[in-house]
Order: C-alpha cells, then structure tokens, then sequence
C-alpha cells in the first residue's frame, strides 16, 4: 500500500487528518531509491500518519490543499536531484526532458522548488504548521553558498525560503527525532536534535562561528574560509556545531547525526515500499527514473572519494557504511517475486558499487583525517580494501532463483581495484564474466596532471594499467566489451589546451573519440564551486584559469568529442 496522496486515499484509511505532509519535485515513486519515500516510510514506522503531494501545481490551490493541514509538520523536498541542476545544463539551457516527471517533459518541477513550495503552502494552507526542509537541495545549500545560476552568494535555503526547520544528510533518525519533539510541544528538545539547522536571535555559545554571509559575499578569502571550516565539520565524530549570521540572526546548524547502525539500515531498506510509481501520477505517463531502479539494489552509503566536483561527501558522509548481506539477499528474494521480474538485477552498488564491506578502523574510531584523503592522491594504507565482501555477494545474489544475470552499472573505482593486492584481480575476472553486459563505466574524469588534481582524482598510469588488465580479463572469458570513459570539461584550472591533450591522449592510449564527456556545472556544497567563484585553489591560493564564458566551455567539449575547434 502506498503512503496516501488523495483525499479519497484518506476516507479509505478512515483517516480524518494526517500528522505530516511531504511535498516533492518528483513524481511519487513508491522507492528506497527516492528520498521522500525513505521518509515517509520511516516516519510512518515510527506511528505517524504520512501523506505525500508530488509535484503540486503552483498556480493554483487544487493539489497543495488536498490533504488538508498535517498536524506536526510540513516536509519540503526540491526532490532526487536539485531542481536548478535539474532544469538547466551546464550552459545555462532549459531541459527539456525529467526523468522523475509523469510523460518524461520538464514541464512540472519549479526553480528553486524548495522556496516555491514554501511560499504556496503558506500561501494557501492556513494555519501553516511548520514547514521543513530535506533533501539534496535542502542539504547543500543550508550554508552560505554559491549559486550558479545567479551568479552570486545566496544565503542559507533555510532563510531564503523563510522555513522552520531544515534536516540535513541522510536525515532518518533526525526527522522521527523531530517530529517526537514537535508531537509533545517541546520546541528547546526540537531545536537540540542533531542533524537539524534552525534560525536563532543568538549564536549558541559554544558553537564554531562561520564568517558571516556579508563577508562571504565581500571577500572570496573569507568565503573559502567559511567553507574549509564547514566542511571540516562533516563528520558526526567529530563535527562541532556551526552558526553563521545572515542578516540580524543566526543560522545555526547542529552537529550531524551519527551514522545508523548496520541493524538500523537494514531496517529502512527492510520498511514496504511497494517499488512502483502510485497510480495517481503512473497514469499521467511513465516515469523513466522507475526504469532506473524498479530492480536494483543498494548496498551502502557513503564515499571514500572525495572528488573535488562531488556533494556526496558532503550528504552521505566520507565514512562508508554497508548493509549486511542477509538483508540485501532478502530484499532481493522479494524483487524476484514481483510479477514483473525478468530474471535481472539492474545494479547491486552504491555511489561507487566497490566500496561494499570495509572501513579504516582508526576512522570509524576518531573520524575522519581532517588533512589527508582516503583514495587521494593515492589509496592510504590504513584503508583495507578488500572485495571479497562484494563478491560473495554478487554470487550469492546470482545463485537467486528467479535471478538470471546481476549487473553492476553505477560504476567503480579502478584505483581500488589495483590497490586490492588479494582480491582485486579476481574481482574484476568475475565481474567481466558475469556482472557486466557489454560495457563498463569508469570515470577517469581527465587526463590532465594539474586538472586532476584539482578535481581530486589519481593520475593517468592506474588508469592505463587498469585499461590493460580489464581487456586481458575480457579476452579471457570470450567476452566483446569495452570500457566507457566519463571525461569532464571546463573544470576549474582546465583549458582549451587541457581538453586537446585529453582528446590526443584518448586517441592515442585509449584507441577513441570520447564521447561521455560533460560540461562542468558548480553545484553547491563542493571544493570545485568554491574554486568556480573565488578563480583560487582553496588549498594553496594559488590563482586558477576558469571558464566562465557559455560559448569556451562548450568549445571545451566540443574539441574532444569532434564537433568542433579552437575557432
């Protein structure tokens, strides 16, 4: 059953009212893939009555008002992906298509849809209960930040969007948290729960006081200041409370949530998400993102990577959690049940598929290296990379009844492959042969020595020792595949120059015209948009070449995918 998202959906529950409503950008996919349905789960587990409004016209009252008024709370999503991000390209273009929209046109998502769907509930819902805001647009833009398509430093979502509330992260434990604060009336304990960030009159007294968004605006040093110090304090062990004046107040911003526990993942994963798209908006048409994930599963959370272009660091947390194997094995068992079931399990991963099943002990211990990287410039040897976990896995999986092929396609890291002196080559032997269908994705980024590094990515000699071992491992099992190479361009520090010699090396060394190759885009919350606006390497101060001119950073891409020129 669905969480309800029509009134008639109410009469039938016998349900008078509801204690918290989610609004989102997306379509309502019934999915551990899709945030809102992870909270909306969570929080139904919890005792709490839940609805759901996906996509509510903004021009009118019709959808806002359907559900009525929730007893605790609004919860305002921008949805999977930031809506900016994902109305716009690179260049500034309309989209036309979105995957999470009904019919696939981008015709239903708003800019800046947290500040939208704000301002139509407190348009239209009176009493407006209090409103918070999660998700990925929420969770990245809940300091000072840039903002690429204005052009400029925004202030805190939070105070743009005039909010009560806003949980950041992977923010489970922190919304039933909330929401038991907001149900008993005790509004000092709701302000307390960590993970949370609110507005205050006063900086808490023994809190880290970030510059101040005036500063941020007025001097790019202090700007890069403020964001070294945020993300510093990351890691749930050892992050301290933040605040930042934005305007006569504070933003204030809690210590992160700790991690859920292994048991506690597998319970999220374990909630009934139906996994199907709720027939209010399925017949309104398809919605590809279903395609996506109807069949995959997710492993773990977090990233060891780092790369200077990526929120997920940010998010999910530096530190890799996973699921146990029972649970994935159960959870796959129930996919093989569904009707609609091939006998094929999309992707079995996470943000990088082989980072299943080991940590650094001294991390999980104190926290994360406040100085030193886990993969980069190359993997620490306190990290013990191992994928035996994840290959036990996939054989387990494989051995499913029902299951004739499981793939793994959200991409891995080679570097850790190569560093898994033990296991590594058999992992990528089995992988060729069994878990692969016809290409697979790496992401060398560049190949560029100053532009990688920029972006916080190894060299080019793992990758071309990588390239050797993947061909002789598919020559090996009979196979016709090949590697699929996901190149960025107009990255900070990158020039036309630099794009030449990646389009010579990959003609060269890789034997191709790459064609997977996007255009750099400075989302907030990340090292490489803090190097877009301030033109510095915040780690050395050292001045960068950015393109910032439309017309150079297509020209960027256009010279290595063949359409174009220095002209």
């Amino acid at each position: 059953m669905f969480l309800p998202t029509t009134p008639q959906e109410l009469t039938t529950l016998g349900w008078d009212a509801l204690d918290v409503i989610l609004v989102t950008g997306d379509a309502y996919i019934d999915s551990p893939f899709i945030g809102v349905a992870v909270m909306g789960r969570v929080l139904a587990d919890a005792g709490y009555r839940v609805g759901v409004i996906a996509q509510p016209d903004i021009h009118s009252a019709d959808d806002i008002t359907r559900l009525g008024t929730p007893r605790l709370f609004w919860g305002v999503t921008g949805g999977s992906i930031d809506s900016m991000v994902a109305n716009y390209t690179a260049t500034k273009k309309r989209r036309k298509s979105d995957d999470y929209t009904p019919g696939g046109q981008n015709t239903r998502r708003p800019d800046r849809a947290v500040i939208v769907y704000t301002n139509l509930i407190k348009q239209h819902c009176k009493p407006v209960a209090p409103i918070v805001l999660g998700g990925i647009e929420a969770s990245l833009r809940r300091i000072a930040h840039y903002d690429y398509w204005s052009d400029s430093v925004r202030r805190s979502l939070l105070f743009d969007a005039k909010a009560d509330y806003l949980v950041y992260g992977m923010a489970e434990r922190a919304i039933v948290e909330l929401v038991d604060a907001l149900r008993d009336g005790d509004l000092a304990r709701a302000q307390q729960v960590r993970g949370l960030c609110y507005v205050a009159a006063e900086k808490p007294a023994d809190y880290v006081e970030l510059p101040a968004y005036a500063a941020a605006v007025a001097d790019k040093h202090a700007f890069i200041e403020m964001f070294h110090t945020f993300y510093r304090n990351t890691d749930p062990r050892t992050a301290k409370g933040l605040c930042q004046q934005q305007d006569t107040r504070y933003l204030v911003q809690n210590p992160p949530q700790p991690y859920l526990t292994q048991a506690e993942l597998d319970a999220v994963y374990a909630l009934p998400f139906t996994r199907d798209v709720h027939p209010f908006y399925a017949q309104q048409g398809a919605v590809r993102a279903q395609d996506t994930i109807q069949f995959a599963l997710t492993t773990h959370r977090g990233c060891y990577g780092e790369c200077n272009f990526c929120a997920i660091a940010v998010h999910e947390g530096r530190t890799v959690r996973w699921r146990s194997e029972a649970g994935i094995l159960k959870e796959a068992r129930q996919l093989t049940r569904r009707p609609d079931f091939k006998g094929y399990l999309q992707d079995v991963g996470g943000p990088t598929a082989n980072m299943y099943g080991f940590e650094c002990a001294k991390k999980q211990e104190h926290g994360v290296c406040e100085h030193k990287r886990c993969l980069y410039p190359e993997p620490c040897p306190q990290l013990p990379i191992d994928h035996q976990h994840q290959m036990a896995l996939l054989q387990k999986l494989g051995q499913l009844e029902g299951v004739k092929k499981v793939f793994v396609a959200s991409g891995i890291r080679y570097d850790m492959v190569l560093a898994d002196k033990a296991h590594g080559r058999a992992y990528l032997r089995q992988i060729v042969a069994r878990h692969t269908s016809g290409q697979m994705k790496i992401a060398p980024e560049h190949t560029v020595h100053h532009v990688l590094r920029r972006m916080g990515k190894p060299g080019v000699k793992p990758l071309l020792a990588f390239r050797d071992r993947f061909y002789r491992e598919t020559e090996a099992a009979g196979q016709k595949q090949f590697l699929t190479y996901y190149l960025i361009a107009a990255h900070p520090g990158c020039t036309l120059e630099d794009m030449e010699r990646l389009r010579d090396f990959a003609t060269r060394e890789l034997k191709l015209q790459p064609e997977q190759v996007q255009i750099f885009t400075p989302t907030p919350s990340t090292y490489a948009s803090v190097m877009y606006y301030t033109e510095m390497d915040p780690f050395t101060g050292e001045r960068l070449f950015v393109e910032k001119d439309l017309r150079g950073k297509q020209r960027q891409k256009d010279v290595v995918v063949g359409k174009g020129n220095r002209k």
